[in-house]
């Protein structure tokens, strides 16, 4: 069953590759949706997938890449809404 998870990412999270790693590690694990840059300087991120990629997902966006410096996560279930594709907005 496809779940989705809408997750805003806190700390230095721009300027780090973030939105690029999030990207790869989605495509890595099957997930589908997409990952952007918000002004406040979070991070803002739509992943729909199976549960267990889903966790595993969340569990990497708990520490980012290497210069990110992730504080806290706000993670709310959403509705799926069937992607194509993993994808980063600006």
């Amino acid at each position: 069953m496809i779940e989705a998870t809408h997750i805003n990412v806190h700390g230095r999270v721009q300027g780090v590759w973030f939105r690029a790693g999030t990207k790869e590690k989605a495509d890595e694990l099957g997930l589908l949706g997409w990952v952007k840059n918000r002004p406040e300087g979070t991070v803002e991120i739509h992943a729909e997938g199976e549960k267990p990629q889903l966790e595993k997902f969340i569990a990497w966006c708990r520490k980012g890449t290497p210069a990110a410096d992730v504080t806290s996560l706000d993670i709310d279930e959403v509705m799926a809404q069937e992607f194509m594709s993993f994808d980063i907005h600006s």
